[in-house]
This record gives structure tokens, C-alpha cells and sequence, in this order.
């Protein structure tokens, strides 16, 4: 199997390089407070609870509005939504490239904002939505004038989703959802918020679960408080509903059949986090081969401790290996689908999101005192993809789903 990576896709490569210099370089050299060591105090609104910033909020739809007209946010999307239809294998391989650049308004670490745009919502909609629903909602959402809020996660569960508390009963044609949501991304920004409820079956099990598109400004629909998290600006609140009535017209995709979506938002992210979190330890392990080179102890180069050259040696054969895992198991997925492969995603997903952790943390150790600034950019890192080994399914979430494929638990 030849390995390359497609011919179109290193172009696109070049042509955002080119993209990112002369249109998004110079608007984050405009906001220097954003991106120096002062970058979680300038992104975080403090006395706001902890949300981001209005005007950091403002640069990232700026830099977006400026990717999509010049045709890179959509590229991963497919035709009928404005994109170019990327592949699996072509997304994977150019969030690697971004995140090898260090973070940026390229890719800010913080969240999903990216130049090239990773929108599982959009696909989500695409999928499951309704004609109406489609024309309300995607292309504002795309384009960056509303924001949709996901709530899956509760006070109670968290991997454990289908033993979800919230529930809708039916009111007539309305629909009546109560419950609470924990760590409901986006909530603050949003209009809309896809709430996950149960609506019949049976505890513990996938069917009965349903999807809701409700308005944030809905009756009995509250925001109690913010998570701060390890890594800020935090957009992860708490959510209340109370006898939150919705129309039928609200149910996104089946009734009962909520957990497609949520399989579709997660399965989409998973192996693009784990490309982010290759990108990431790639730049922090070439980052530290350029210290150990210029740096001098006991007078000679750093370089020259074996103690060092090992620790990077290790971090580089690791990376090789994912990035070769990713490769391959991406392509699988433009082949076969996303389910048939779930236990490689889960295998690169679990080795790379704890690569790049390692690679930031020694990264720190091997700059010495100036790594555990700020002024670098590993301790941001490492902040920013510790929460990758929680999202979208834990680390022993992703080893379960691994086992589940070699004892063959559906037996």
C-alpha cells in the first residue's frame, strides 16, 4: 500500500501555509495579549464567570469569516454544505499540520477553532435534521452567526450515557424534558442547545434515548453556574431544565434514536483529536531538539547527555508509530466507515492524546526553569490535550471499546 500522502492534499497544505501567512499571521500579531503569556487572562472573562472573552470571541470569528472566503474553513464538509468533501485521511493529516505549528489563531488549543473548520454538529444536522430544521439552522451555524450548545454529559454520567436521568414525556404533540446536563459546551453563546433525554426504554440501554433542539431561552431552561476547568477560558456549564416544553418539530433525527447522533459528534472527533494531539507532541518534541541543540551545561550542548537524547528518541519513535496508526486507520475509515474501525480510532485516540501529554510535560522538564513558563507554549498544551484523555470518551473508555472488539463482548 503506497503510504504517501495525496498529491491534492499537499497542495492544500501549501496553499493554506501560504493562506495563514499573508491573512491570519498578521491579525494575531495585531493581538499579541491573546497569544503571549497573558493568553488565558486576555481569552477569559473573569468577571463573567470564567466564559471567554467577548473580543477573543470576536478575533476567532474574524479569523473564520476570513478562512471561509477564502474557501479553507469549509473543507471537510461535504459539497451540499459549501466544502470540498476532505477526506478522513486528508482532515487527519492537516490538523497534524496545524497543531505542528504550535498554537496560534490558526488553531488556538483552547477549543475547536481552527482555520480549517471541525464542525460534527454541522454533520450531525446534515444527517438527522429535518428540512426545516436544516434551513433554520446549518448554514448560520457554518457560517459562524449562531452557535449550537451539546448536551449529553449529566451531573451523574458521564461515559455512562445511556444511564442518562434527564427525561421528555410527551404532552400532546409537546414534548416535557427535565433533568440537568454538566460540562454543556458553548451554552453561553448559543441559541439552540441539543439536549439528550430519555423518552422510553429501558436504563442502561441506547434505544429510548432521544435528541432535542431546544432554545436556550426556553422556559425552565437555566444556566445555575460555569465549570472552571485546567485549561481557560471554560465554556462548560451547568444546565437546569425545568418542564422545558418543546414541539415535536424539536426532536432531532428519531424519536428513541438520540444516541445516533451523539455516535456521529464523537466518532467524527475522535480521530481528528487524536491527528491534533500528534501535531501537538510533534511540535513540543521539536521544539525541545532545538534547545537541546543551542542549550550548553557542563560545557557542552545538551544534546550530548544521552539522559536527554533518549527521552526524545522515545517520543519520536512513539509519534512515528501513531502517526503511521493514524494514517492507516483513517484511510480505513474512508473505506469501510467509522463503525467497522472503532477500536483503531480508539487505539490512536488513546496513544496519541497520551503523547502529547508526555511530549509537553518533558518538553517543561528539558527547558528547565523557562519550560514551566508561561512564555512557552508546552504548559498550554498539555492543559489543552489532558481534556482530549476525558472528551469524547476516556481513556478506559477507548481501552473498553478495544477489549469489546477482541473478546467480541456482543456475544
Amino acid at each position: 500500500m503506497d503510504w504517501s500522502i495525496p498529491t491534492d492534499v499537499t497542495a492544500f497544505l501549501a496553499e493554506l501555509d501560504a493562506f495563514i501567512e499573508r491573512e491570519i499571521a498578521p491579525l494575531e500579531a495585531a493581538h499579541p495579549e491573546f497569544f503571549d503569556h497573558r493568553r488565558e487572562f486576555s481569552r477569559t472573562d473573569w468577571e463573567r464567570d470564567g466564559f471567554p472573552a467577548k473580543a477573543w470571541r470576536e478575533l476567532l470569528l474574524e479569523m473564520r469569516r476570513r478562512s471561509d472566503r477564502a474557501g479553507f474553513f469549509r473543507y471537510g464538509l461535504p459539497a451540499e454544505l459549501g466544502g470540498r468533501g476532505g477526506t478522513n485521511l486528508a482532515m487527519a493529516v492537516i490538523r497534524e499540520h496545524l497543531l505542528t505549528k504550535g498554537s496560534g489563531l490558526h488553531f488556538p488549543h483552547a477549543d475547536e477553532h481552527s482555520v480549517v473548520a471541525n464542525l460534527p454538529l454541522a454533520l450531525v444536522l446534515h444527517h438527522y435534521g429535518t428540512a426545516e430544521q436544516k434551513e433554520a439552522l446549518l448554514e448560520p451555524l457554518i457560517s459562524g452567526e449562531i452557535e449550537i450548545a451539546f448536551g449529553l454529559t449529566e451531573p451523574g454520567h458521564g461515559s455512562d450515557a445511556t444511564f442518562l436521568e434527564t427525561t421528555a414525556v410527551r404532552d400532546g404533540s409537546d414534548w416535557i424534558i427535565n433533568g440537568a446536563k454538566r460540562f454543556n459546551s458553548l451554552v453561553d453563546c448559543s441559541s439552540v442547545d441539543v439536549v439528550f433525554a430519555r423518552t422510553g426504554g429501558t436504563t442502561g440501554k441506547a434505544d429510548g434515548i432521544t435528541a432535542f433542539l431546544v432554545p436556550t431561552d426556553a422556559e425552565g431552561f437555566s444556566v445555575p453556574y460555569n465549570h472552571w476547568t485546567f485549561n481557560m477560558p471554560s465554556d462548560h456549564s451547568e444546565v437546569h431544565l425545568k418542564d422545558v416544553r418543546v414541539p415535536a418539530s424539536a426532536v432531532l433525527g428519531e424519536v428513541g434514536r438520540g444516541l445516533d447522533c451523539a455516535q456521529l459528534f464523537v466518532h467524527e472527533n475522535r480521530i481528528r483529536q487524536a491527528a491534533s494531539s500528534l501535531g501537538a507532541a510533534q511540535y513540543c518534541i521539536d521544539r525541545s531538539v532545538e534547545y537541546a541543540q543551542e542549550r550548553v551545561v557542563f560545557g557542552k550542548p545538551l544534546r550530548d547527555h544521552q539522559g536527554i537524547q533518549w527521552q526524545l528518541v522515545e517520543l519520536q519513535t512513539e509519534a512515528e508509530l501513531v502517526r503511521n496508526t493514524i494514517h492507516r486507520t483513517a484511510s480505513m475509515m474512508d473505506g469501510l466507515g467509522r463503525t467497522e474501525v472503532s477500536d483503531k480510532v480508539a487505539m490512536v485516540n488513546f496513544r496519541s492524546n497520551r503523547l502529547a501529554c508526555d511530549a509537553a510535560d518533558r518538553a517543561i522538564q528539558i527547558h528547565g526553569g523557562v519550560g514551566y513558563t508561561r512564555h512557552k507554549q508546552f504548559e498550554h498544551i498539555y492543559r489543552h490535550h489532558r481534556r482530549y484523555r476525558i472528551t469524547e470518551g476516556t481513556d478506559e473508555l477507548q481501552l473498553r471499546r478495544i477489549a469489546s472488539r477482541m473478546f467480541d463482548f456482543s456475544r
